[in-house]
């Protein structure tokens, strides 16, 4: 087991008065990194603290807990859960132990009953040992979230924005308007190749679009460093899905062969970004298959 001193290094930052958030490493999970890979943020509000995404392990998350309590006294009463990612998740059971209440939407439950997640916790038990173990344990949501609503929690409003299906079914975006900080979740990853996996990448795309609505002036990624320019760091994630699209949806309906069109696609324009050897040829194989599907009648 590493030693405190080996422990990835989790800083604090403060984005506007309420707010303040971690940045996960680019890199994939390890028992090296604890699984932090992935972002979390925290809203003081008048009466207590809402947590937004609980990090890839209880370890990490039992981390965070004792950087807030540097910051405030507050209890933490409330997760916001932008997606069931195990990266994003594994630390929840840390926060239903303090008994904060899990806001997600109901779409995880799917995921949750699956033997998809069953299997993504036993990979995790033996590749992130011993951050994930057999007391590691998927946790539901205290609040299914159905659609588009507002919450009014310690004080503050949240909206939230339906934005799945997208990266994953169940995508929820979180927005504080009095201060105009959006939290995208993994609808928006900056300084690296999204993960794309079976995700439905025109509904994504439509989602980019939809938070461009809102008048931010900070975005919380799901990856990657914040983002003080909206526009310009969504078109990052929007410019790649599209390019995904386009160019595998030509070889699909070409019926030209994976391996043909990956090989003749020309990725010079994403290659210098983190994970682009990990997840580009993943990604592509992924929307080749959706764009065969969607070509059919």
């Amino acid at each position: 087991m590493a030693h405190a001193t080996d422990e990835p290094l989790m800083e604090i930052h403060q984005l506007s008065p309420s707010t303040w958030y971690v940045q996960g490493l680019s890199a994939l999970g390890s028992p090296a990194n604890q699984n932090f890979i992935s972002n979390a943020a925290f809203v003081v509000t008048p009466e207590s603290v809402v947590v937004i995404d609980a990090l890839g392990s209880p370890a990490l998350a039992t981390r965070l807990v004792d950087e807030i309590k540097k910051i405030t006294p507050k209890p933490i009463t409330h997760v916001l859960v932008t997606h069931y990612h195990a990266d994003h998740i594994y630390g929840l059971q840390v926060f239903k132990a303090m008994g904060a209440k899990i806001v997600a939407h109901r779409a995880a439950l799917i995921y949750l009953n699956s033997e998809t997640a069953r299997l993504r916790m036993e990979a995790s038990r033996e590749q992130l040992f011993p951050w994930i173990n057999n007391q590691t344990h998927l946790v539901e949501a205290d609040t299914w979230i159905d659609g588009n609503q507002e919450l009014m929690i310690g004080g503050m409003l949240f909206q939230v924005k339906q934005v799945g299906p997208a990266h994953t079914p169940e995508d929820l975006a979180f927005y504080l308007p009095s201060e105009k900080v959006l939290f995208a979740g993994d609808l928006v990853f900056r300084s690296r190749i999204p993960f794309v996996g079976q995700a439905n990448s025109q509904h994504w795309i439509t989602a980019l679009d939809q938070l461009l609505a809102f008048d931010t002036q900070v975005i919380v990624p799901g990856h990657g460093p914040v983002s003080h320019e909206a526009r310009q760091d969504m078109q990052q994630t929007r410019a790649y899905l599209v390019y995904l699209r386009t160019t595998m949806g030509h070889a699909a309906e070409a019926m030209e062969p994976f391996e043909e069109a990956y090989k003749n696609t020309d990725w010079t324009p994403f290659e210098h970004l983190p994970l682009f050897g990990v997840a580009n040829r993943m990604n592509a194989y992924n929307t080749y298959l959706l764009m065969e599907q969607e070509a059919k009648p």
